[in-house]
């Protein structure tokens, strides 16, 4: 009877990814309505790029607190009260007439909304339903999330030329309200809510309450594990993963296709294209994670990002052609498979805190993308020209690549790429 209800596993993870799609809905919004609104309100590509690092900064920032506090009130609630946060901030923006409300409105709201959503969400998910087929399981939220904000961006586009951005914003906020039903009825915290055990596990693992409030859980998660190397190593990988992707190339690419002529529509699209080959690039990854040491995954993964970053500026012209459809194909594979073997290491390293752990590394990441976001802005403001942004992410890709080998190799991690461990950070694994 038990084998026959694990179906539950596969239904939760369904729902979060429909969820984590929902929520991506706004992050396809800014790099595509970056020029209407300097159109109607005359503000500079740093001022936008501004309210997209607060966006960017809360995302991450919000992500250890969320975990911490689905452990204590339950994931159903805190995902239903992300996505209507989400609505309603984006909701708002069609009233906004000045830049501090755009920061207010996509900055703040969107920001708390999205990051109760982050990838730390994924790593609750997969920790507590899945005990096979983890890593792919992580690929594949990890790419719902990622491939969901990158499908949107060519209908976003396309709205807000048609329609105007304000019709843009609408759908983006219409798209998240309306998988809240979805998670309220479907969604599960754990598996012993009904009476099953984790994906591929024998015994069904009962509920520990959790103790204390999730401040003092996600700030005693995040004390412990700075205490060891292998927790900067990851984080500052990590940083250098979102100022590369979301920050610099979800932001930027749109506008800076367009300086050199090529029309918004068409950049959203290879930005959506981008999404399509995230998805098997991120579920691959998941596979490999299961297999392969993630240490060795992570640095293959950052140094042909910052490869392919270092030749992007020569690739961009008025119309598509073939090198830069090579380029959008490679870094969509290469987009967020970064994700499974991060998740995984925190899992075997830090044990029963990975989630809330992971979810620092994750606010390291989303640090990371405000940098970029803002600081690309800056440097097509300063220089006209978004080319040097291009090289230094190339640059500290590369960098990436060894902190990544740096995640010294543990009796835990000799162990295979997902056997659980305990709380190493307790007994002084150092990296």
């Amino acid at each position: 009877m038990i084998r026959s209800k694990q179906n539950w596993a596969w239904v939760v993870a369904g729902v979060a990814f429909v969820a984590l799609v929902g929520a991506a809905a706004f992050r396809a919004t800014p790099g595509a309505l970056i020029e209407p609104l300097q159109r109607e309100f005359g503000w500079s590509t740093a001022t936008i790029g501004f309210a997209v690092s607060v966006n960017l900064m809360l995302f991450g920032l919000t992500a250890p607190f969320a975990a911490a506090l689905m452990e204590r009130l339950g994931v159903r609630k805190v995902v239903a009260s992300a996505l209507t946060l989400v609505a309603v901030g984006s909701g708002l923006t069609v009233f906004m007439t000045t830049a501090w409300q755009l920061v207010l409105f996509w900055g703040v709201l969107v920001g708390l909304g999205t990051g109760s959503m982050a990838l730390a969400f994924v790593a609750t998910i997969t920790g507590r339903w899945f005990v096979k087929h983890r890593g792919l399981v992580t690929g594949i939220l990890t790419a719902g999330g990622a491939t969901g904000q990158l499908v949107f961006l060519p209908v976003v586009a396309a709205l807000s030329e048609s329609s105007g951005w304000r019709s843009a914003s609408i759908v983006v906020s219409v798209a998240a309200l309306a998988v809240v039903p979805l998670v309220l009825l479907f969604l599960r915290d754990h598996p012993a809510d009904v009476g099953v055990p984790p994906y591929g596990g024998d015994e069904v693992v009962p509920v520990t309450p959790s103790s204390g409030g999730a401040a003092r859980r996600a700030v005693g998660a995040l004390t412990s594990a700075a205490r060891t190397g292998p927790f900067w190593f990851l984080a500052a990988g990590f940083a250098i993963c979102g100022a590369t992707t979301n920050g610099l190339v979800g932001t930027h690419f749109i506008p800076a296709a367009h300086d050199h002529g090529m029309p918004t529509t068409t950049a959203a699209g290879l930005l959506a294209l981008v999404g399509i080959f995230d998805i098997a690039g991120t579920v691959l990854s998941g596979w490999l994670t299961d297999r392969v040491d993630s240490r060795i995954l992570l640095a293959v993964y950052y140094a042909l990002r910052g490869a392919s970053l270092l030749v992007l500026p020569q690739l961009f012209h008025d119309a598509v052609h073939p090198s830069m459809l090579v380029f959008i194909i490679f870094y969509g594979l290469d987009w967020v498979a970064t994700v499974p073997p991060t998740v995984a290491l925190c899992r075997q390293v830090f044990g029963l805190s990975a989630p809330v752990v992971f979810g620092w590394v994750f606010a390291s990441h989303q640090i990371g993308a405000a940098i970029a976001a803002t600081a690309a802005g800056l440097t097509r403001d300063h220089f006209g020209d978004y080319a040097p942004a291009w090289y230094v992410a190339g640059v500290l890709s590369i960098g990436a690549a060894f902190l990544s080998m740096k995640v010294k190799r543990s009796p835990a991690l000799a162990g295979g790429p997902e056997e659980p461990t305990g709380d190493l950070a307790a007994k002084g694994a150092r990296g």
